[in-house]
């Protein structure tokens, strides 16, 4: 075993008594790592071959590192070389660069954050674990339109409870996200994710609310909010929208079968197309969208007299005899005129069968 100057076991590598120890220059150090690195190919190359004569005149050790980081720079310069000539390297950077995007894309359905549209890998089935958010310029299964917190359960209250809680509160998030009910295809829904019994535990307790579809994907945002609508459309939807809503929400037995739910029904729309007539004659609107409004008011006029014969019908035979007519007053195109005017979406939707609803 070797010994030191005092008699002491030698560490390996240990200089004799008296001489400076034999640094490693770091320039070959620096060369080697750029080489193994491969970031910067020519950096790599300039140390390595700076490193090799101060080794020499210095009396360091590195030179094996030198040569070594030399060596693997001249590969990676001429790999880089050789993938630009042939466009190898950058179809690796933009594979690299698109998994990078779609891994930032995906996400939680409970991370969704409003106006975001996404695609829903599992369709929109009822255990959805992961969405890619997209622009909404591209084809989306979904848009997400908002989102709530459930309140007054204790425990999981079950599948069936949540979903008669969502629908309504989603029912109401949707119709102010999407004022412009014209403008939302009619295959697309309302729908919403649910906390599932696994995550309530965990204290998840959020709703979030989307309009999607289980059809094929649609493009563009159905977004027409205040964040998009100027004063005179939001006052003009605000109008007529509760008349569309409460129109869909006619009973389905008919009135044979349950004729005071069909009268009751009635009389809430008569409501709504009486509020729309005072809300529409007490603004002041565009001149380009005064006449089709005058021309509105004067079909909700009439319409108002014959949804106040169905409201106050004696029986189910003098309900049916007013029917017909007073739904001919409230055709799907309604209003189109003045949606042009206002530069709202001036064509119903149709349903897949190329029919409008």
């Amino acid at each position: 075993m070797p010994y030191g100057p005092y008699g002491t076991p030698g560490m390996p590598g240990a200089a004799p008594y008296g001489q400076p120890r034999r640094t490693t220059n770091g320039l070959a150090i620096g060369s080697l790592v750029s080489g193994i690195v491969c970031c910067l190919p020519p950096l790599g190359l300039v140390l390595g071959l700076a490193a090799l004569p101060r080794i020499r005149k210095r009396g360091q050790a590195g030179k094996g590192l030198a040569i070594a980081g030399i060596v693997l720079s001249a590969l990676s310069c001429l790999l880089l070389v050789l993938g630009l000539a042939t466009g190898g390297f950058g179809t690796a950077w933009d594979g690299f660069k698109e998994g990078v995007d779609e891994a930032a894309r995906s996400k939680s359905p409970a991370s969704l954050r409003t106006g975001e549209c996404f695609e829903d890998e599992d369709k929109l089935k009822e255990f959805a674990t992961d969405v890619q958010v997209v622009d909404c310029a591209l084809p989306h299964d979904g848009e997400a339109t908002g989102r709530f917190k459930i309140t007054g359960f204790s425990e999981w209250p079950g599948d069936d409870a949540l979903d008669e809680v969502a629908e309504k509160r989603c029912d109401t998030i949707n119709t102010a996200y999407a004022m412009d009910t014209w403008a939302v295809p009619a295959d697309v829904w309302t729908y919403y994710y649910l906390p599932s019994s696994q995550t309530w535990r965990r204290g998840d307790r959020t709703v979030i609310c989307a309009y999607a579809t289980e059809k094929e994907p649609f493009k563009g945002s159905v977004r027409s909010d205040a964040t998009t609508l100027n004063a005179d459309q939001m006052s003009y939807l605000r109008s007529v929208n509760p008349i569309e809503t409460t129109a869909y929400a006619e009973p389905e037995e008919d009135p044979d079968e349950d004729f005071a739910a069909n009268r009751a029904w009635a009389g809430d729309l008569l409501k709504e197309i009486d509020r729309a007539r005072a809300g529409l004659k007490g603004r002041h609107w565009p001149a380009a969208a005064n006449g089709p409004i005058a021309e509105l008011g004067t079909t909700l006029d009439a319409a108002s007299k014959k949804w106040a014969k169905l409201a106050s019908a004696a029986d189910a035979e003098e309900y049916w005899a007013e029917y017909e007519t007073a739904w001919k007053l409230l055709p799907a195109e309604l209003g189109a005129d003045v949606r042009t005017a206002l530069g709202l979406t001036g064509t119903p939707p149709e349903s897949p069968g190329g029919a409008s609803v």
